[in-house]
């Protein structure tokens, strides 16, 4: 297994700055110097890079500028993925003054994904199933909703634009007991690159502490290895790191979303 910075090194190179080849017909890809801008991707679009190539100064401030304009025009609030190793230094005070609000930081882990795959004990009466309907789907926005307490309408739309756009390009998982789902978590699978990256893993309240978080992980890991895959990625939360960690996943950074919002949206929030 290669060391953190070795890891930080391939994440950096393959996934920062990956585009799928197969993209929903709603979500538009566009490069502006170093940047890689998503539109129209769930309920944000997305800014993301490999590295800023040197900008700094007014250079900088105006390619931040330019992003909130072309965001600002199309009325959509956006995301610029702030890694914690990231340069120049002041890029987050820049994109502060920019008016963008910091969210939670998480944790960038990866694990060899032959190293966690595999198939623990559930709870009893709890079983993990794939999700292969709409509304499944329906189903993991509400887990989502009540695990986070906020708005994931959205989730169910993107999720089905996503797959039929590339059924195989991604697998998610259900576990339930008694027709409830519990935790719901999918992984995309980075073709092109050697990672696999794991999304969701939301769990109801009571039934955290089981067992059932870290079973999908390790089943998703196994779809992973048996694609080919030689690593899984995940941006970790405070609450999953440990389990993480715990598995086997090694932290190489972090990431914090810088999110802009138009006007309208933002009076909408507070």
């Amino acid at each position: 297994m290669p060391d953190a910075a070795e890891l930080l090194a391939a994440y950096d190179a393959q996934l920062r700055a990956h585009i799928s080849d197969r993209l929903p017909r709603d979500v538009s890809v566009e490069r502006d110097g170093p940047l890689v801008r998503f539109c129209g991707l769930g309920d944000r679009g997305w800014i993301v890079y490999q590295d800023l190539g040197g900008l700094e100064g007014a250079d900088l401030d105006e390619l931040i500028a330019r992003q909130v304009r072309v965001f600002g025009e199309r009325g959509e609030r956006f995301e610029w993925k702030l890694h914690g190793h990231d340069r120049p230094a002041d890029l987050a005070q820049r994109l502060h003054d920019a008016r963008f609000v910091p969210e939670a930081e998480e944790t960038v882990m990866i694990a060899a994904a032959s190293e966690i795959a595999g198939w623990p004990r559930l709870p009893q009466g709890v079983s993990l199933r794939p999700a292969i309907s709409r509304a499944d789907l329906d189903l993991i926005a509400a887990l989502e909703e009540t695990v986070w307490k906020d708005d994931h309408d959205w989730l169910a739309e993107s999720l089905w634009a996503e797959r039929e756009a590339d059924p195989d390009a991604m697998a998610i998982v259900i576990a339930q007991t008694a027709g409830t789902v519990v935790c719901a978590g999918w992984v995309r699978f980075e073709r092109g690159t050697e990672f696999a990256t794991l999304w969701g893993g939301a769990t109801l309240p009571a039934w955290r502490g089981r067992g059932i978080y870290r079973a999908t992980v390790m089943h998703r890991a196994s779809l992973a290895a048996q694609r080919g895959f030689r690593f899984i990625q995940v941006d970790a939360s405070g609450e999953s790191r440990p389990i993480l960690e715990r598995l086997g996943f090694t932290s190489v950074t972090t990431t914090t979303p810088y999110v802009w919002s138009p006007p309208s949206i933002a009076a909408a929030a507070t």
